[in-house]
């Protein structure tokens, strides 16, 4: 195997950024960057910390991410499984980089940044959802924002539903739990995960 070990052998192979490529970095959300987050229910948030990086799903009902303003968006956390692999890199290391997809667009929105973890109770409410509040709100400070080249959605066919895997041909997450850990019971955890997801999506 061929190995690339240096920046100016990688340059040399991936040479000539578009003017457009460069041209699209903001320091800050210009309206049609903030109409597209907007639109957003869902993200990827990558973080690092001590012990390596994580990137974890982060959903929401209606746009993922509350715009404060030009400079800041805000990222309740909701019900998870209580890792909290984000929340901890990012209170130790605060460098963030948020993806987000609008389903239907092949365009995605990109921002890197610094984050903290705010547990501010008029903030907390303000997130209030069927009665429920998130237990702390992600607050990024933008460093960067740009759209993504639609190109690898394009050649995913992300959004045509001809494409959609039938969930019943892949493994159940009670069968993944099996494949870890060779005496879990997967069989009650699938049958009762619907019920509980449903009681703790908020």
């Amino acid at each position: 195997m061929t190995i690339i070990r240096s920046v100016d052998d990688l340059k040399q192979i991936y040479a000539g950024v578009s003017e457009a490529s460069v041209a699209k970095v903001t320091s800050a959300l210009t309206a049609e960057y903030r109409q597209m987050i907007e639109a957003s229910p869902f993200l990827a948030l990558a973080t690092i910390g001590p012990e390596g990086i994580d990137c974890s799903p982060r959903g929401d009902k209606g746009g993922v991410v509350r715009v404060q303003d030009e400079k800041t968006v805000l990222l309740p956390d909701w019900r998870g499984n209580n890792r909290v692999d984000s929340l901890l890199n990012i209170v130790r290391d605060p460098r963030v980089a948020l993806m987000f997809l609008v389903p239907g667009s092949n365009t995605t929105m990109r921002i890197n940044g610094k984050a903290v973890v705010s547990v501010d109770p008029a903030l907390l409410e303000s997130f209030e959802m069927y009665g429920k509040h998130p237990r702390t709100v992600i607050v990024t400070t933008i460093d960067e924002v740009y759209f993504q080249c639609a190109r690898a959605l394009i050649r995913s066919e992300l959004w045509k539903t001809e494409n959609f895997v039938d969930p019943a041909s892949l493994p159940t997450p009670g069968t993944l739990l099996k494949a870890a850990k060779a005496d879990f019971d997967k069989e009650t955890y699938d049958r009762e995960w619907p019920e509980r997801a449903a009681k703790t999506m908020w």
